[in-house]
């Protein structure tokens, strides 16, 4: 039994069918997906993303490559650059698919982005496989230690050991806010190296058709499985649920002790009680007249683009929201993925999709200030807004309850966290009671669109379950 149908949940359930066990998945909401759906939220036509959008973790996810996502239907397009970071001198720093492109746009740090990057990417599947599968960790021993070595410390810290210039200090900044951390903190260097590594070697790329499609397929795959998989059923408490052998979760920690909590050693429950989330995000989706106006050529190539400026204003607004204060400049992950993909807006009109960190359950209305943003590095983009859909911190709970605050991390991915997500256990997606298990993204590896918390917590649920 799988309760909650996001990527996570889903991926547990076919992993638990490909076992030869039987599974029925139930999901709170009226459609599956969690953080990867996909609905016309300004325009009728207009297809957005509703959390997720670009994906490289579903490219180098271990879980996703043995099913085979392109067998099950899903294409991954590829926009010409993965990523973008304009300055307000009118040019870009772009992270291309090969090192000495992405150099070229890097001024004097060119070479030191080859000398930083290069031993990574040409070993990024052992690299990846043993960030993303814990249990692999192990057998690449090489692979870890290298990363370990270069991305010890902060991005900051890193940022001013390599770099000379400032489109690369940028560039790296930016790939290091998604740990939705102060940049002057562990690890968010690793959180950089991770995604410019990833870049390199497997792009960033988005599902054609919207974020929705993957959910869709493992639906698919499982009921093809024999699974099942049953929308508008929510559950308060799991005494609830038809009699089964094991029940997974795919709920928040706090989730977990509303819905269990009285099967669960106080022990625990106090660790679950800990359990720290961190900032929430502000979203806007645009339907737009034509594409984004940017002043910097290399915008126009890339999926997606961070705006926010050097690494200094971009570091300065992240601490900003860790000390529960708004940013007045916000740094803005922006997504354009009718560039690249042609069935998300018809008669040439486009998409954008953008988010800032906020503090969690931030009722301030960001919409300018995001909006004044992508002016800055793109003029005439307002004149482009056909309509908008806004979604603060409590809205985007209101899509996906796992995202508590508005995080959609699913807890703080700082080094403690990291350790005991969201508990110290050998297994952390078991719990004390032998037949529940938690397989959302507050276990490891984290957030991100590639099903290995799911898949891992029924590989430990097989291994522990008498079945």
């Amino acid at each position: 039994m799988v309760v909650g149908a996001g990527p996570n949940g889903l991926a547990a359930a076919v992993t638990l069918a490909r076992a030869g066990r039987s599974v029925l998945v139930v999901e709170a909401q009226d459609t599956i997906g969690g953080g990867c759906r996909s609905a016309e939220l300004t325009l009728p036509g207009v297809v957005h993303d509703v959390c997720s959008a670009i994906h490289p973790l579903a490219s180098a996810s271990p879980f996703f490559a043995d099913i085979g996502l392109t067998r099950l239907g899903v294409e991954l397009v590829h926009p010409a650059a993965p990523l973008a970071h304009p300055l307000d001198d009118g040019t870009a720093a772009v992270l291309e698919r090969s090192t000495s492109a992405t150099g070229a746009t890097l001024g004097p740090d060119a070479r030191a982005w080859r000398r930083l990057l290069d031993p990574l990417t040409a070993r990024a599947g052992p690299l990846v496989d043993g960030i993303l599968d814990v249990r692999r960790a192990p057998l690449h021993p090489a692979a870890l230690a290298r990363f370990g070595l270069r991305a010890a410390g902060s991005s900051v810290r890193l940022a001013d050991r390599w770099f000379s210039g400032g489109h690369a200090p940028a560039l790296l900044g930016g790939m290091a806010a998604h740990a939705a951390l102060p940049l002057d903190r562990l690890p968010t260097g690793a959180f950089g190296l991770m995604f410019a590594t990833l870049g390199h070697a497997v792009g960033w790329p988005a599902a054609r058709g919207g974020s929705q499609v993957i959910a869709d397929a493992l639906a698919r795959h499982l009921r093809a499985l024999g699974g099942e998989v049953v929308t508008g059923w929510r559950v308060d408490s799991v005494d609830e649920l038809p009699p089964a052998s094991a029940v997974l979760l795919d709920v928040a920690p706090r989730a977990l002790l509303r819905l269990a909590g009285h099967r669960l050693p106080r022990r625990y429950r106090r660790a679950l009680a800990r359990f720290r989330h961190g900032p929430g995000v502000f979203k806007l989706d645009w339907a737009l007249d034509g594409p984004i106006p940017w002043r910097a050529e290399g915008c126009h190539r890339a999926g997606t683009v961070h705006v926010g400026g050097t690494l200094r204003q971009v570091a300065a607004a992240e601490d900003a929201v860790w000390r529960d204060r708004v940013p007045d400049e916000p740094f803005v992950v922006l997504a354009q993925q009718s560039r690249f993909d042609d069935t998300r807006a018809p008669g040439g009109t486009h998409t954008g999709w953008a988010y800032c960190h906020v503090p969690p359950g931030c009722p301030v209305d960001m919409t300018d200030a995001i909006e004044r943003q992508v002016e800055r590095f793109a003029p005439g983009f307002r004149d482009r807004v056909l309509a908008r859909a806004v979604a603060p911190p409590a809205e985007v709970e209101r899509h996906n309850a796992n995202c508590v605050g508005g995080d959609i991390s699913g807890g703080v991915l700082d080094v403690a966290q990291a350790v005991a997500r969201p508990a110290a256990r050998l297994a952390p997606w078991t719990t004390p009671d032998r037949g529940l298990y938690l397989c959302s993204s507050s276990t490891p590896p984290g957030g991100g669109v590639h099903g290995m918390c799911g898949h891992l917590a029924a590989r430990a649920a097989l291994r522990r379950a008498d079945w």
